[in-house]
């Protein structure tokens, strides 16, 4: 087993006990919550006749089902009114804060934590939410859970955990012009598996990672889940503590350098043991983006799609074949085609993989230099993750960028990442996406296509109608 990284060392210190199944019984620094998982489980609170036990270590926001056009209340779908006013309800009576529509606060909830200081280096994190791995990007151990755990965690503030190995996954040397975070994690993902993270940690590092933004690192720990893993993390640096630094509840004055040594302190060991290691070159990452139906069926923008073949060696299992082939049907695509020149239907720029406000500066980047217009058959959708990301784009004019451009801006929200809200795909549209999964119907129709990828591929997609590579542009750009 692993000793001397981050996991270790966090998993140590929040470890109350070991329960008699062998699980450990570990103490959640930060608990978040939103409307969609947690009405069931106050319900069951109620039914056990039991309290919140530390309503200040969780916080509340809406974001899933909130609509990203109209938030004017009472909601159109009348099962979204009921899940905001019970959240509403459910967090007054316990004394949780909850940071609604209009607060200023309100947003994506993996957005909105780290943008207010409260994901902190060295902290356990857990929300009713399958991409809480991103607040792993800390230096924190984050999990996602399913409704009955955020009862659990709402009751005792601790979860009954499985012990995890740690995979150390490096990404060395310079990415090049065209390739951003997005990209890296889907070649990652491409090339271990949508289950070759099973029973580990993830931890990203090398100097590819180190390189990254704040930003950029919490796109890569977003979708650790996505390849099986049960969290991903990032040891924490001076590029995690600048970003913390003054933000609202980070800590301030004279408790700031105590609290920064002791997160220097919790990162991985030099002669830290680790269970794998797997290694990238950042010049071998090319743009990538999806083609078929899990995040794993992905390819670079230079290749034509696999033959279904070459899914019967090495770490994909013969029966992974069934799964290419639906693939193949379902998207209407076929071994040994290009993804350049695929027409798209849709567009959206989002999410909590890709909504913050670096993301948007380079969509409007990219816009400035095609110099285009979006055509008008093809629906274009911008989403700010927060109500805070909004703020700073419109105070940088970026929404007046998009506009100009042929995007609709809109309000923060999930948006058509899930479709539990107005924004869905219809029939069999093809959606070009910067959100986290491309699984049959996520995207709100049960025939929509999606296609992962970064914003900047997407915001030059929505400009020309199809897939385009927008390395040409950026090499322009150098040129000129």
């Amino acid at each position: 087993m692993s000793r001397g990284t981050l996991f270790d060392k966090i998993w140590k210190l929040h470890s109350i006990g070991q329960l008699e199944g062998g699980q450990t019984q570990l103490f959640i620094g930060l608990h978040l919550i939103h409307e969609v998982t947690s009405p069931q489980a106050f319900a069951m609170l109620r039914e056990l006749d039991l309290q919140v036990a530390f309503p200040e270590n969780t916080l509340a926001t809406v974001d899933h089902i909130v609509p990203t056009d109209d938030q004017a209340r009472p909601f159109a779908d009348p099962l979204a009114e009921e899940m905001m006013k019970a959240l509403e309800e459910n967090t007054r009576a316990s004394g949780i804060r909850l940071y609604n529509v209009g607060s200023g606060k309100q947003g994506v909830v993996h957005i909105i934590a780290p943008e207010l200081g409260l994901t902190q280096p060295g902290m356990t994190v857990a929300c009713g939410d399958s991409h809480t791995a991103t607040h792993g990007a800390f230096g924190a151990v984050a999990f996602g859970i399913g409704t009955s755990q955020v009862r659990d965690v709402l009751a005792t503030q601790t979860l009954a955990m499985d012990p995890l190995k740690v995979r150390r996954v490096e990404v060395n040397g310079v990415l090049a012009a065209g390739t951003y975070a997005k990209d890296v994690i889907l070649h990652i993902i491409r090339h271990l598996g949508v289950k070759g993270g099973a029973g580990f940690a993830y931890e990203f590092a090398g100097t590819s990672i180190e390189a990254m933004s704040m930003e950029e690192r919490m796109t890569v720990c977003n979708m650790a889940i996505e390849g099986g893993a049960r969290c991903g993390y990032i040891n924490p640096d001076q590029i995690t503590f600048d970003y913390l630094r003054g933000r609202e509840f980070a800590p301030q004055g004279d408790v700031w350098q105590r609290a920064e040594d002791w997160w220097r302190s919790i990162a991985s060991n030099p002669d830290a043991d680790y269970d794998d290691l797997v290694t990238f070159d950042a010049a071998d990452i090319p743009p990538t983006l999806t083609w078929g139906i899990t995040p794993g069926q992905a390819v670079g923008l230079d290749e034509t799609l696999p033959a279904v073949e070459e899914y019967a060696v090495e770490e994909y299992a013969v029966d992974e074949q069934d799964l290419i082939r639906q693939a193949y049907a379902y998207m209407d695509l076929a071994p040994g085609q290009s993804m350049l020149g695929v027409p798209i239907d849709v567009v959206f720029i989002g999410s909590c993989t890709n909504g913050r406000l670096s993301d948007l500066r380079e969509v409007a980047r990219i816009c400035k230099l095609h110099g285009g217009q979006v055509p008008a058959q093809i629906k274009t959708v911008i989403v700010p993750g927060s109500e805070a990301v909004k703020v700073a784009a419109e105070a940088e004019g970026l929404d007046k960028i998009f506009i100009k451009h042929g995007f609709e801006w809109r309000n923060a929200g999930c948006s058509m990442c899930l479709a539990m809200n107005p924004d869905k795909l219809v029939g069999r549209q093809i959606c070009a996406s910067t959100s986290n999964r491309n699984f049959k119907g996520r995207q709100g129709s049960p025939a929509g296509r999606t296609l992962l990828m970064s914003p900047a591929m997407a915001a030059l997609t929505a400009l020309e109608g199809k897939i385009s590579d927008v390395r040409p542009l950026l090499n322009k750009e150098v040129l000129s």
